[in-house]
């Protein structure tokens, strides 16, 4: 299949080693984050914070987070040439949805004549919340949207990814609090380029399963 969606997702896979010399340009960084930010989530909640780890200083404050687990990762921390950390809201209020149905209107996507109409899609959310006001298993969901959307992207820019649910949340919650603002981190993507002799998954054949085992077409 010559399509170049199917060129990009075949090229891509999850690097184990980087190499730390090759930094991504602020040009296709930009394009990353702007990709982020058109992510699609459900009645566009975008209940969701992205942590872009840049700096030395933060790197570091990224690999003390491993003290305690998931060391398999922490090599990426340092070495990778960004990480992003995507968070998401666990307890997503009628009230924050008003700044995204605000935002609707003020694009011009949304006629202000109905924009009352358009909070009852308040609904779906609250049908996924507790007694509590917790509905972080839907707000995670809508993460993971942005998280697929931000792979392809990667792929279309020849940045390779890595992508890291083997994080210690407690930890990063700690010290990144400031950064996250109450939103939680169960999954990060180290991104940059391979270190293409050391990384032991680079060029090896895809694995997946059969068209006939996981589509069915009625």
């Amino acid at each position: 299949m010559s399509n170049q969606i199917i060129s990009d997702l075949n090229q891509r896979y999850t690097v184990k080693k980087y190499d730390s010399s090759k930094r991504i340009s602020s040009e296709d960084l930009a394009t990353i984050l702007e990709a982020l930010r058109l992510s699609a989530s459900s009645i566009n909640s975008q209940p969701w914070k992205f942590v872009v780890v840049e700096s030395d200083s933060a790197k570091q404050r990224l690999h003390d987070t491993f003290a305690n687990k998931h060391q398999f990762n922490q090599l990426h921390a340092k070495e990778a040439s960004h990480t992003i950390l995507f968070a998401y809201d666990p307890k997503f209020t009628k009230e924050k949805f008003v700044k995204r149905v605000d935002a609707e209107v003020a694009s011009g996507h949304l006629p202000e004549a109905m924009r009352d109409s358009f909070m009852g899609a308040y609904a779906f959310a609250e049908a996924n919340t507790d007694e509590n006001g917790y509905n972080g298993a839907w707000t995670k969901a809508q993460v993971y949207l942005a998280f697929g959307n931000l792979l392809h992207t990667l792929a279309r820019l020849g940045i390779a990814s890595t992508p890291m649910e083997g994080v210690d949340a407690d930890l990063i919650g700690e010290l990144f609090s400031e950064e996250l603002d109450g939103h939680i981190c169960e999954v990060a993507l180290a991104l940059g380029y391979a270190d293409k002799e050391q990384d032991w998954n680079h060029g090896l054949p895809k694995a997946r399963l059969p068209m006939e085992d996981v589509i069915t077409v009625v």
